[in-house]
């Protein structure tokens, strides 16, 4: 499926700041960039990183004071692999490939030990595999409020456990901790969200499964096969969309995705096993 989207974001800069920005779509295989267009207004020279290992793309930009407006705009033709959840199995730590190994380890926002015996307590005894990792979700969904203001930037997944209120970024980091705390990797992704009322940016995760990365979406709130894939970390620490270093307050934010057919979302939020992920490489990093 071929989807249209983009977004703009204005700062006022009081002093020269410096922004590290992760809001470009991946470079993986499963995402094909027929045309994108990424303006800034004053135009600054600008750095820019691509991931090697994991397509995320970064930049960098030093900005005078004034105002400063970010525009990006891509049309992306996206590949889903889907498979019966039934057949999707959970791999034995001694059989994962090494570079998976910071996955299964807890990290800034995501302190899975804490949680690692509510985890065994809670879904231990479930049927392992994709169908595990699916109840996790759905146990997410059941006891959390979707409630922004619910935490800040500086929640981490105990907390968001405690309140049992959050966003995106808190289900997902939730999600993530009892992964981890079961013995099952699993990514922070930041993605544009096909289907997400209201437009925004968007945070879901990923769990390692069967030699391959599998995506979940615990506030069930986008279509797992419209997710056009920013970046992927450990947790939200290391995908920001913007970091800045300096003086400056945001004044506005404005995300938008869609078919690039124009055609309506009529479909249900689909929660099938969906992977965007080169099974192939991922093996061939073993």
């Amino acid at each position: 499926m071929r989807y249209k989207l983009g977004c703009k974001l204005s700062y006022l800069i009081g002093a020269d700041t410096t922004f590290i920005f992760n809001l470009e779509a991946a470079r993986i295989a499963s995402q094909n960039i027929i045309d994108e267009q990424l303006t800034l207004t004053p135009s600054v020279e600008r750095n820019a990183y691509t991931d090697a290992a994991l397509g995320n793309r970064y930049f960098g930009a030093n900005v005078a004071p004034g105002e400063f407006t970010l525009e990006y705009r891509a049309e992306v033709d996206l590949s889903v692999f889907r498979a019966d959840p039934a057949t999707i199995p959970e791999w034995p730590v001694g059989v994962l490939p090494l570079n998976i190994l910071p996955f299964l380890l807890p990290s800034r926002f995501v302190p899975s030990d804490r949680l690692a015996a509510f985890s065994v307590a809670e879904f231990g005894s479930l049927p392992s595999g994709h169908q595990r990792v699916n109840a996790i979700c759905g146990w997410i969904h059941t006891h959390l409020a979707y409630q922004p203001g619910a935490s800040n930037e500086q929640t981490t997944a105990d907390e968001t456990l405690l309140k049992r209120a959050g966003v995106c970024r808190d289900f997902a980091h939730l999600g993530i901790a009892f992964c981890r705390g079961l013995g099952i990797p699993a990514r922070f992704v930041s993605c544009y969200a096909y289907g997400l009322m209201p437009s925004d940016f968007h945070a879901v995760f990923e769990a390692y499964l069967g030699g391959r990365w599998w995506l979940f979406d615990a506030t069930r709130q986008a279509h797992l096969d419209g997710l056009i894939r920013i970046g992927v970390g450990r947790d939200a620490a290391e995908i920001a969309f913007s970091t800045p270093f300096g003086v400056y307050t945001p004044t506005l934010m404005q995300i938008e995705i869609g078919r690039a057919d124009g055609s309506p979302d009529t479909g249900p939020r689909t929660i099938d096993a969906i992977s965007t992920d080169d099974a192939q490489s991922a093996l061939a990093r073993r």
